[in-house]
């Protein structure tokens, strides 16, 4: 059982990012993706999570209207698309799986290693 987080890198401020989280060994149609992210210095924060099965999502207030929660279910993957990127968005970036959306990393049920976002000129 896995979950991966890719497709991070180094992008210009005002650039775009599309993350991807991809599960291996179970399935996400009965699941809850979480993403969170953890910047230098700061919090762990949840920015977005959406329910597989009807892909409701919600949204920080840091990133509602930048970035965009999807889901390919034939893929068993989840995309985050992250556009008007700033220096702000720089963090590591962690997909996370559970039956809901909870605020807390450590209380999902499976969650991977990140991908690094790093934002700057």
């Amino acid at each position: 059982v896995q979950l991966q987080a890719s497709g991070g890198g180094l992008v210009q401020p005002g650039g775009s990012l599309r993350l991807s989280c991809a599960a291996s060994g179970f399935s996400l149609d009965d699941y809850v993706i979480g993403w969170f992210r953890q910047a230098p210095g700061k919090e762990r924060e949840r920015i977005s999570c959406i329910l597989i099965s009807d892909g409701s999502d919600s949204y920080a207030d840091s990133v509602k209207g930048r970035f965009t929660i999807s889901r390919d279910n034939a893929k068993n993957t989840v995309y985050l698309q992250m556009d008007r990127l700033t220096s702000e968005d720089t963090a590591v970036y962690i997909c996370a799986a559970d039956a809901v959306c909870l605020p807390n990393l450590n209380d999902y049920d499976y969650w991977g290693q990140g991908t690094l976002v790093t934002v700057s000129s």
